[in-house]
């Protein structure tokens, strides 16, 4: 007969999420998971897999939390710069108000895991390819709608906003200095007048 879980998949999966983003993959041991999860190190390998692919569906949760809620901010219905703008500036705000330095953990994958395993990388990528697509449509909702310059290549201005979002998430992790974050993004959003 099977032995039920005495333990909450989705709960150890938070707490897992949890201490990785506060410390990296590499500074987190199994024994460190084991504290941190309250469960024994058999039970994690045989409801997650191994250390990595505990990280990997750690950052898949990431991503079902963080990712829908932007897009849904970025679809919303009516004037669609006002929406750009917010995100944008959120980032900005959020970075420079992380007092534990734990930054995004997308971002935080992309500096320290991705470069060293595919599969790391290709979440990192597909997230921020939702990312780039979702202020794309933005943009081209927000030419159509007359608040942004038919001269402007919605496309283009995405990827520049995508790449200006990652970089204010790199800075607030290392140095909570909000002028230089504010300094950035009004020189940012200057570019969508």
């Amino acid at each position: 007969m099977a032995r039920t879980k005495e333990f909450d998949p989705d709960a150890a999966l938070r707490a897992a999420l949890d201490l990785f983003w506060e410390r990296g993959y590499e500074a987190t041991s199994m024994a460190d998971l084991v504290e941190h999860l309250g469960v024994a190190r058999a039970s994690i390998y045989a409801t997650f897999g191994n250390k990595r692919d505990l990280y990997l569906k750690a950052l898949d949760r990431y991503g079902d939390l963080v990712d829908p809620g932007l897009l849904r901010e970025l679809s919303q219905p009516g004037p669609a710069l006002p929406a750009v703008r917010a995100v944008i500036e959120r980032y900005a705000r959020e970075a420079g108000d992380d007092s534990g330095r734990r930054g995004c953990f997308i971002v935080n994958t992309a500096v320290e895991v991705a470069p060293h395993d595919p599969q790391a990388a290709r979440r990192v990528a597909a997230s921020w390819g939702h990312l780039e697509t979702a202020i794309t449509s933005a943009l081209i909702r927000a030419q159509a709608q007359g608040e942004l310059a038919p001269d402007k290549d919605p496309r283009a201005l995405a990827r520049f906003l995508l790449v200006l979002m990652q970089g204010i998430r790199v800075v607030g992790k290392v140095q909570a200095e909000p002028r230089r974050l504010r300094d950035a993004v009004t020189q940012a959003l200057a570019l969508l007048d």
